[in-house]
């Protein structure tokens, strides 16, 4: 275990970025197509193939699921990894034509202070990139759909994290850390995800003595969004899936404070990629919300900043 949404054999992550643009994208994959479901709770979101995710529609599995920034400019990330998928021959068979299935999420990363003055879309030749960096193992922090990501207070950034349930199944989170709240308590280095925390991987600090009371703090209010993927080795139907989905969304409420604003686009995905037999969809759902506070506080965490950079990063702040 890596402590990594990878770890649920056979799903592959990959992450672009460019420093200059101060943005970037996250595609996860697998070697076959997998089963997906979506809930939104953010009212700010955007998207693309989310509609398609409905438990009653005709298409049950995708090929891929992107994270991206960039806001509405970022969907064109998903384009380009379809036409990468497109040419390895993957996709919904229509005919003697195949079509990717490639649902995604963007957050605004547009105010970080980036070059955005470019005059053809970066995002389709990062997607590109981000897919064919696709692997078991990847880099979480300053990465990704997370590079150019800020809370409240602090950088923001990519996030995963795992566990494995006593009957085998595996569920792991994976998701972008751009919120309007914070992942931390008042001025301090505690994490509001503290007591869910496992082998110190964020710190081990432990949670909070004191916790404000009062209005939180927050950023800017067109310059937010949260979000994820959740996944497990279970094999779930797309309308479970949808329900894991939207009990990940408690993993999101316990790592940041506020979230789910009319600001946020928090948007979850679910994923099912395996044969395992799971009867207790209410421990698996546990699982997922668990798993998402720890990524979100571990996105924070180990992201880096320069000098320069504002807001500053977790490590620049408190260590």
């Amino acid at each position: 275990m890596q402590n990594l949404i990878t770890d649920i054999a056979g799903l592959q992550v990959g992450n672009a970025h460019d420093p200059h643009l101060r943005s970037g994208v996250t595609v996860l994959t697998a070697e076959r197509p997998f089963t997906c479901g979506v809930h939104v709770m953010g009212g700010a979101p955007g998207t693309r193939e989310t509609d398609l995710l409905a438990p009653d529609k005709t298409v049950q599995t995708v090929d891929a699921i992107v994270l991206s920034g960039g806001s509405a400019f970022g969907l064109d990330a998903a384009s380009g990894v379809a036409d990468a998928l497109r040419n390895d021959g993957r996709g919904f068979p229509v005919g003697d034509v195949t079509v990717p299935i490639v649902p995604a999420a963007i957050l605004f990363d547009l105010l970080n202070g980036g070059d955005k003055t470019w005059f053809t879309n970066p995002y389709n030749a990062l997607g590109r990139r981000a897919y064919a960096d696709r692997g078991a193992t990847f880099q979480t922090g300053t990465s990704g759909a997370g590079f150019g990501a800020t809370t409240a207070n602090l950088k923001g950034g990519l996030g995963s994290a795992s566990m494995m349930l006593p009957n085998g199944v595996i569920v792991g989170a994976l998701v972008a850390v751009n919120a309007l709240g914070s992942a931390t308590v008042g001025d301090g280095p505690h994490f509001w995800a503290a007591p869910f925390e496992e082998g110190g991987e964020f710190g081990n600090l432990g949670p909070s003595p004191t916790y404000p009371t009062g209005r939180p703090a927050t950023k800017g209010h067109a310059q937010n969004t949260t979000i994820g993927i959740v996944a497990t080795n279970a094999k779930l139907t797309q309308a479970q899936c949808t329900r894991l989905a939207t009990a990940a969304h408690d993993g999101i409420a316990r790592a940041l404070v506020p979230s789910h604003t009319p600001m946020d686009g928090d948007l979850i995905f679910a994923a099912s990629h395996g044969e395992n037999d799971c009867d207790d969809l209410i421990y698996l759902g546990h699982a997922a919300a668990t798993c998402m506070a720890r990524a979100i506080a571990r996105g924070v965490f180990e992201a880096r900043s320069n000098p320069f950079e504002t807001p500053a990063c977790y490590a620049r702040m408190f260590s």
